[in-house]
């Protein structure tokens, strides 16, 4: 035992000294350095298209106007990724008990890029171009505005309100808008207003301000806007932004291709394949605010099959969406399960997507007595009625690829189906608006709209005369579609709608397809760059202040060397 017991004390002895050893090898681990951004360095960007003016009343009809205005000016509000509203040159809100009254309180100490204060007269100013706007701008928005009543207080420059005529839960939808310089701009008409130099030498409050115009033989090739000192929010890292303009999305790859630009404002399917096989370019993603879908005639009495739900399912059962998506737009959609963006606040999650099942949707046609008889077996028939139809859809190469597709789809199910291709304004004007077609291919684009208010397209008092194009006669889905419109809460406002794309699963009365998706590339030397779902194109800008081209990598303090290593990336305009 003796022995034994000394053996015992030798070999703790020993491993208590390999273990001091060990200790003492261990491997020092050096804290993560991590990039702080700083403020410098030159951003360009490639956007197909050219300038007309750079005016946020007068942009409705060119996107790039519009991108290169999001940076130079301000609404009161802006909306955020999920449709969330949030302040913008606006501080806060009230809402009155019946939600007639909206009282906005402004930031104080806002500037104009001329050093001038902003006040709420700025705000009533342009609120008059939005209502005798002319040709230029859209009739429902001029509509809209000389229905509101808008007043300030002459005691305070930094409050207004807004007094509506019945209650509108959409209506900070409208208050996106850029705001204009009274100071520079008082007494100009509309008409004036087009012809005026401000459009191209704009002032505004946005985080960027007009620097110059790049002009080579006398044309305008390109704007370059510097970082606004006086910005009230978050001050940019990057100092200066330079945009300059292509004809096509091949010439802009190509500018990035020769080092003239750092990124391309949208990458469209001609030269996606050639963008993702580029080193150091990044591609982003986002929902674009758009949705492919199939109006049925459903008060066609020579198509009473349309009234079936079960034929209206079988009809989407159908349909390979996927396929669709892979061949004819390179997989940058995403399948639609109803008529509201996903990604949002309003969109019901847990709504089941219906999948492509051709033998489900033979067996619903014939649950539905649409069977193969007789001497013909090409077209199903219900006693007399036979599954034919025309499908009108706009007269271009993609739509036509699109529809081609579906009539194939269609006619596996032994379902005749007639193409007719139709000028897009004429779709509107002479199908859809009066009600004259048996089923329209067609795009819906909810630009500059983020609150999802599917009222237009699907309540029963837009049947006639509206935008309820199907006229869907529902009157449950309806009432859950009045109700959020008069609803403040947003709560209560997501109940309503969950419950109204529950209905419309059901029911379809239109045959959603998919939302395409938006691409976007930038160099990877660019940091910092998120882009979440898009209500505008102009919202891969959303978070341009945390994009950053130069960065100190700092160690933690107790490990702080006597100088920081500074990485930094530049280009000139």
């Amino acid at each position: 035992m003796r022995r034994l017991r000394w053996q015992l004390i030798i070999i703790f002895l020993t491993g208590l000294v390999v273990g001091i050893l060990l200790l003492g090898e261990q491997p020092v681990v050096s804290p993560l350095q991590t990039p702080e951004p700083i403020r410098g360095g030159i951003y360009s960007e490639a956007l197909v298209g050219s300038l007309e003016r750079l005016n946020p009343v007068l942009d409705f009809n060119n996107p790039v106007d519009h991108d290169i205005d999001r940076l130079i000016f301000n609404g009161l509000v802006r909306f955020d990724s999920r449709g969330v509203p949030q302040p913008d040159l606006a501080e806060s809100w009230g809402i009155s008990e019946d939600g007639t009254i909206y009282n906005f309180s402004l930031r104080q100490n806002i500037k104009w890029h001329d050093g001038e204060a902003l006040t709420s007269d700025d705000v009533l100013f342009t609120v008059d171009f939005l209502r005798n706007g002319g040709e230029y701008i859209p009739e429902d928005i001029q509509a809209f505005w000389k229905e509101v009543e808008v007043v300030n207080s002459p005691q305070d420059p930094n409050t207004l309100q807004f007094r509506l005529p019945e209650p509108f839960a959409p209506f900070l939808d409208y208050l996106t808008f850029g705001i204009l310089p009274r100071h520079l701009l008082d007494g100009l008409s509309i008409d004036d207003l087009v012809n005026d130099p401000f459009n191209l030498h704009p002032i505004g409050t946005g985080p960027y301000r007009f620097d110059r115009l790049i002009v080579e033989n006398g044309q305008i090739i390109g704007v370059i806007l510097k970082s606004f000192d006086g910005y009230f929010g978050k001050p940019a890292f990057i100092d200066q932004l330079v945009f300059r303009y292509y004809t096509d999305s091949v010439s802009a790859f190509e500018a990035y291709q020769e080092g003239t630009v750092q990124g391309i404002g949208q990458v469209t399917s001609d030269i996606l394949a050639q963008v993702l096989a580029q080193p150091g370019l990044s591609v982003y993603t986002g929902r674009e605010p758009k949705l492919s879908i199939i109006f049925l005639n459903l008060k066609n009495p020579q198509l009473p099959f349309f009234s079936d739900p079960k034929v209206r399912n079988a009809l989407l059962m159908g349909l390979n969406r996927q396929r669709m998506i892979n061949q004819l737009i390179q997989g940058q959609a995403i399948i639609a399960n109803g008529p509201i963006l996903p990604g949002t606040w309003a969109y019901y999650n847990n709504l089941k997507s219906i999948p492509y099942d051709k033998e489900a949707a033979i067996q619903l046609l014939k649950d539905s007595g649409y069977v193969l008889s007789g001497e013909d077996q090409t077209v199903r028939k219900k006693e007399n009625t036979e599954l034919s139809f025309k499908l009108s859809y706009p007269d271009t190469d993609f739509h036509r690829g699109l529809a081609e597709a579906i009539q194939r789809d269609w006619e596996a199910l032994n379902i005749q189906v007639e193409l007719e291709p139709v000028p897009y304004d004429q779709l509107i004007t002479t199908r859809l608006a009066p009600r004259s077609y048996d089923a329209v291919l067609i795009d819906i684009n909810f630009s500059r709209t983020p609150d999802p208010d599917p009222y237009p397209f699907w309540d029963q008092s837009q049947a006639t005369g509206g935008q309820n194009y199907s006229q869907w006669d529902n009157r449950l889905a309806s009432e859950y579609l009045e109700q959020a419109r008069i609803t403040l809460d947003i709560t209560d406002r997501e109940r309503l709608y969950r419950n109204f794309q529950v209905i419309f699963k059901d029911e379809l009365p239109a045959l959603p397809l998919y939302f395409p998706v938006y691409s976007y590339a930038v160099s990877s030397e660019v940091q910092g760059v998120q882009l979440g779902p898009l209500f505008d194109t102009s919202d891969r800008f959303l978070t341009v202040a945390n994009w950053y081209l130069m960065a100190t990598r700092n160690k933690p303090a107790a490990l702080q060397p006597s100088a920081t290593s500074t990485v930094s990336t530049t280009s000139q305009p």
